[in-house]
């Protein structure tokens, strides 16, 4: 079973990869490879430059870039049960589906870009100015196709509560929803 979650930022994807470990999940974050990329380029970590190497390596080498690296290591290392934190483009989101098939899910999680820039500039780690999160938010939408990845997902969760209430949520679904729903059909076909 693959998982992918898709956001926008702040939306409570880490949070969601989190909950899911916890669960027994393996969980790749996409992300890597954009950091991966600027240590090999010697850029400081930062908005700028990570705008810069997540649209550089899509330019290079195709919309579906980040996929098609993820899923090297989940066929390489024979990984069951992953999570994906930050499928993007809708090009990822269509090379994961035909290549993994039903055995692919994608939860979206949903919350206004108010509440997602206040949790991005109050952040530990690369606190975003509004005017950042506004610009990452366009960026993503016109740069990176990502509105396609939420809009076929699977599920949603509308992530404005607190956060204990946000985990529980993440934790219900992968149990009661779809770690169940796809139990069934391999019994199912085990059988037939």
């Amino acid at each position: 079973m693959i998982i992918a979650f898709a956001g926008m930022p702040g939306s409570g994807k880490s949070v969601a990869s989190e909950q899911a470990k916890k669960l027994g999940f393996k969980v790749l974050r996409l992300g890597d490879l954009t950091d991966e990329e600027l240590k090999k380029r010697g850029l400081k970590r930062n908005e700028k430059n990570e705008r810069l190497v997540r649209e550089d390596l899509r330019a290079k080498f195709g919309m579906a870039v980040y996929a098609k690296r993820v899923s090297e290591k989940i066929d390489k290392l024979k990984l069951r049960d992953v999570v994906l934190d930050g499928v993007r483009s809708y090009e990822e989101y269509l090379y994961l589906k035909n290549r993994y098939g039903d055995k692919f899910k994608v939860i979206a999680i949903l919350a206004s870009a108010k509440t997602r820039h206040n949790r991005l500039g109050k952040r530990r780690v690369r606190p975003l100015t509004i005017d950042e999160c506004k610009s990452r938010d366009r960026a993503e939408i016109e740069k990176l196709n990502h509105a396609g990845t939420i809009a076929m997902a699977n599920y949603f969760i509308i992530n404005e509560g607190t956060k204990k209430e946000f985990e529980e949520e993440v934790k219900s679904l992968i149990n009661k929803r779809i770690r169940k729903v796809y139990k069934s059909k391999k019994i199912k076909r085990g059988r037939g």
